[in-house]
């Protein structure tokens, strides 16, 4: 087993950067790794606690597992109550999306439930906003819109599971 090397906190600005820049290569592991470097050296450090749940949030479509609850695990870490409220709604949403994306049964009532939780988190996450940030609307009508895409709300609420008969 390896024993991991700390970084120097005089390189946490420069690593929240990379980490950035990977998010943005779609390389969300490698932004994981560094923020759990960061986080090993400043343990609340938001801007890496935040960027550690975003890069936990874009590896879903790779099987949700053990990333949902470690993303779920931020959120009390989180020191503000907008943050933690907005993040879950982004947790809920891309969630939703995943399983969207990976489809099989129930996939779409899934779906539907974690977008209408999503949309829940960011009703509330819009009360607690500060003046001039309207990213919790912007959240809130993305979903609205993917639920209203071609009837899909209204086919999803339909759905019945029905088993084969053999």
């Amino acid at each position: 087993m390896f024993q991991l090397k700390p970084l120097t906190r005089d390189a946490i600005p420069r690593a929240l950067e990379k980490a950035e820049r990977y998010r943005l290569l779609n390389e969300p592991a490698e932004a994981e790794s560094i923020c759990e470097d960061v986080l090993h050296i400043e343990p609340d450090n938001q801007q890496a606690l935040v960027m550690e749940l975003l890069a936990l949030t874009e590896q879903f479509d790779d099987g949700v597992g053990s990333h949902l609850a470690n993303a779920r695990a931020v959120l009390p870490r989180l020191q503000s109550a907008y943050d933690r409220v907005y993040y879950a709604g982004i947790i809920a949403e891309r969630h939703a999306k995943a399983l969207l994306k990976i489809g099989g049964i129930g996939a779409p009532r899934g779906a539907h439930e974690l977008l209408h939780e999503a949309m829940a988190h960011y009703q509330e996450a819009e009360t607690l906003r500060q003046q001039g940030n309207d990213d919790a609307v912007l959240r809130w009508n993305a979903c609205a819109r993917l639920l209203m895409r071609d009837g899909a709300d209204e086919r999803v609420v339909e759905q019945r599971f029905e088993p084969f008969l053999e």
